[in-house]
């Protein structure tokens, strides 16, 4: 489905006329027999971002994560060569997890120069290989350079960790980001490196979740009580439309121009606003980047003002740009056809004074009352298309994004049955 290099103009859903324009179902979002499809088809299959570099900063650092999507626990590590690495967290002895604290479905994180399992007490390197069993001599012929921890296939694209379960992943991970998320590099994603986290449990499908944030069209509406009234009310009138959206492969793009709310009349912005001179668009501000230009994939539309880019990349992450100099992420993790983890991470240059961390502090409480008014009411849709009182919804030209997110999954459902040799359900 690529369009890259060449901009789509005026109505969107026409310029990829693969995904049609007629009333879409969400049973791929309450059935439970397609989300253990979506386990193996997408999950299994697909590159998936696990975190930064930041997190293993030097040899020996590690991280775990819970994927119960894919049925596993993950742990990255940095080797003493200096190469991330990933492993499934299990001892090769009698299947323990290898690496937690004291609840053993907890993630966690430290630095070590090697792993032990608290179970029987074997040792693997921080490269995966078996060093030492206890009483090793009562086993029978045991070979212990084939009882390394198993590998995951693991590579790193500007700083971000992805992962790949297959065994032979169908794509390399430059193939699969493709031409609009790779003209992303050389984005200072190094330099922002004060790191906010959120993580929720969500009672609502995955998918749901990554629609809220990849069309504007709820926007005046849902969130019209986080803006001064006389804001509020012209733009709940009018509506808001993003001016330019784009579909490479599996991954999207949605980007709006912006507002400068400093320039805006007082009476037009909330009083913290004035206070904390930030709010939901980041600190009013921009910080030194470090570089002279931004990279020609961001601002692709060339608004003036800018406001962000929303690149989705698929299955399950996010990476959100904002103008102001600051970026964000999300993270979907499914854990059943109704409910998902939900991960938001706000990255800044590091504050150098008191005022420019009251400015962060502010962007990421508003970030997060955004985002509770979007699960709140996600978990609402949950459970009314659950009662399948209507099989087919209407989309329109703005959520051409959430159309594609659909046939997408649908896609790589069929093509894993066909494959696979397994019978569509």
């Amino acid at each position: 489905m690529s369009r890259w290099p060449k901009p789509p103009e005026g109505s969107w859903t026409k310029h990829y006329p693969e995904l049609g324009t007629e009333p879409v179902s969400y049973e791929d979002s309450i059935s439970p027999e397609f989300y253990a499809l979506e386990r193996e088809a997408i999950f299994k299959r697909s590159w998936l971002n696990v975190g930064r570099v930041d997190l293993v900063p030097r040899n020996g650092s590690y991280f775990t994560k819970e994927l119960d999507v894919a049925s596993t626990s993950v742990v990255v590590v940095r080797g003493s060569d200096g190469k991330v690495r990933a492993f499934h967290n299990i001892c090769r002895h009698r299947g323990n997890k290898l690496v937690w604290n004291d609840f053993p479905r907890e993630e966690t994180k430290g630095t070590c120069r090697q792993f032990t399992c608290k179970y029987h007490g074997w040792r693997y390197d921080l490269e995966g290989a078996l060093t030492y069993v206890q009483q090793e001599g009562e086993f029978f012929d045991l070979d212990t350079s084939q009882y390394g921890l198993v590998p995951i296939h693991c590579d790193v694209w500007e700083g971000f960790i992805f992962i790949n379960l297959a065994k032979e992943p169908e794509q390399s991970l430059t193939e699969f980001l493709g031409p609009m998320i790779t003209a992303l590099e050389g984005y200072p994603f190094d330099q922002m490196s004060e790191r906010w986290y959120y993580k929720t449990e969500v009672n609502a499908n995955w998918k749901l979740f990554m629609d809220a944030f990849q069309e504007f069209y709820h926007a005046p509406v849902l969130h019209a009580n986080q803006t001064p009234p006389k804001f509020a009310a012209p733009a709940r009138e009018s509506g808001f439309e993003a001016p330019y959206y784009r579909i490479d492969g599996p991954h999207r793009l949605v980007s709006t121009s912006g507002i400068r709310v400093w320039e805006m009349d007082k009476d037009m912005r909330k009083p913290m606003e004035d206070i904390t001179r930030s709010g939901l668009f980041g600190a009013w501000e921009t910080p030194d980047l470090g570089v002279d230009t931004l990279p020609a994939g961001l601002n692709p539309a060339g608004c003036d003002p800018w406001g962000l880019d929303s690149f989705q990349l698929f299955p399950n992450f996010v990476i959100l740009f904002w103008a102001q100099g600051w970026y964000l992420t999300y993270h979907y993790w499914p854990t059943s056809e109704r409910s998902h983890t939900f991960e938001g991470t706000l990255y800044f240059v590091p504050a150098k004074t008191a005022e420019e961390r009251i400015a962060h502090e502010m962007a990421a409480v508003s970030f997060k009352e955004y985002a509770l008014q979007d699960a709140n009411t996600l978990e609402a849709t949950q459970t009314m298309l659950e009662s399948r009182v209507l099989d087919r919804f209407p989309l329109n030209d703005q959520e051409v994004l959430c159309r594609h997110l659909h046939k997408v999954t649908a896609d790589w459902v069929e093509d894993y049955q066909k494959k696979a040799g397994v019978g569509a359900e």
